[in-house]
């Protein structure tokens, strides 16, 4: 099997879904020359790459529109942080459409967008901003950490009948991994067992998986880590995180995202309402810390969960 990175991964399912259904389409941000390496401009620039000026409002909006008139747009979004830009357009429209129509009309598009920290840019261009999205009826969020991940839900998002908010963290751009070169999807709402354990339960996502594995790896021979990344929040896998902790009773859950009213709080309320007394010690949720992203590569590696920060929260739990 060959190696490809996570971006490539990514440009690859683009590409592949375009030539099997000429109803997909790409449009708004970093579509033309700064992303030739996905050749997407260069192939359907004619009738299906729409290289926008910096308006998501204004293209967001356009692919609401011809998603309902039955094509299935896929809508680039440069920073995540823009979403705040067109938030009526995904959250008031796109989200609502199908709910709001007795099933008339469906929204079936992605938006597609880079997000989290690690590259020093600063409060506006570097939050992780899933909480919003899973609080939304009627979207669908993913956020895979490997570049198998990554193809296979982006072809199951291309072809799924609601809007999914693909969010990649810019850090796993450059991650090579293990992507077969036949056919595949990876089923949204389905997760994965990154290693196995018998101790403590850590969930993590996107580049916190990454991390997590990291820590599992540093804790070998003292504390046995099961590592589970959900891979979609909405749905989010429920059975393969409660089965998890049934067989370890700790749980962990760790986000790049603010601490405060995120995902991880979510998925502990999940797992006591299914299952309390699966649980020997009480749940955690390690995220970042409740301010702006600062600039200063320090603060910035202050402000958010880092793999010693995950060993020694596991220790406090295990001891």
């Amino acid at each position: 099997m060959r190696e490809i990175t996570y971006a490539a991964a990514i440009g690859e399912a683009l590409r592949e879904e375009m030539e099997r259904d000429e109803s997909v389409f790409v449009i708004g941000e970093d579509i033309g020359s700064v992303r030739e390496a996905d050749d997407l401009f260069a192939a359907f620039r004619e009738r299906r790459a729409w290289q926008t000026p910096i308006s998501e409002a204004g293209f967001t909006g356009l692919a609401v529109g011809a998603a309902a008139a039955g094509l299935r747009p896929v809508v680039e979004i440069m920073y995540c942080d823009f979403l705040g830009v067109c938030m009526d357009q995904v959250c008031n429209q796109a989200a609502k459409l199908s709910l709001m129509s007795g099933g008339a009309y469906k929204a079936p598009m992605v938006i597609k967008t880079p997000a989290g920290c690690g590259t020093r840019e600063g409060g506006h261009h570097s939050q992780s901003l899933e909480a919003w999205l899973i609080h939304t009826p009627g979207l669908k969020v993913v956020m895979p950490s490997t570049p198998y991940d990554a193809k296979g839900l982006m072809k199951s998002a291309i072809r799924d009948d609601w809007p999914v908010v693909f969010i990649q963290h810019r850090l796993l751009h450059p991650l090579a991994g293990e992507v077969p070169d036949e056919e595949y999807t990876v089923p949204l709402g389905k997760g994965s067992v990154r290693k196995e354990g018998t101790d403590i339960t850590l969930v993590a996502w996107s580049y916190a998986a990454i991390k997590a594995q990291e820590a599992a790896k540093r804790l070998e021979g003292e504390i046995s880590v099961e590592v589970v990344d959900p891979r979609s929040l909405v749905p989010f896998d429920l059975e393969t995180v409660l089965a998890s902790v049934r067989k370890t009773g700790r749980l962990l859950v760790v986000h790049e995202a603010s601490e405060r009213a995120g995902a991880g709080a979510e998925i502990v309320r999940l797992v006591v309402e299914a299952d309390m007394g699966a649980l020997k010690t009480a749940p955690r949720v390690l995220g970042s810390r409740n301010i702006p992203m600062p600039y200063s590569p320090p603060l910035e590696d202050a402000v958010i969960p880092q793999v010693h920060d995950i060993t020694r929260t596991i220790r406090e739990m295990a001891g």
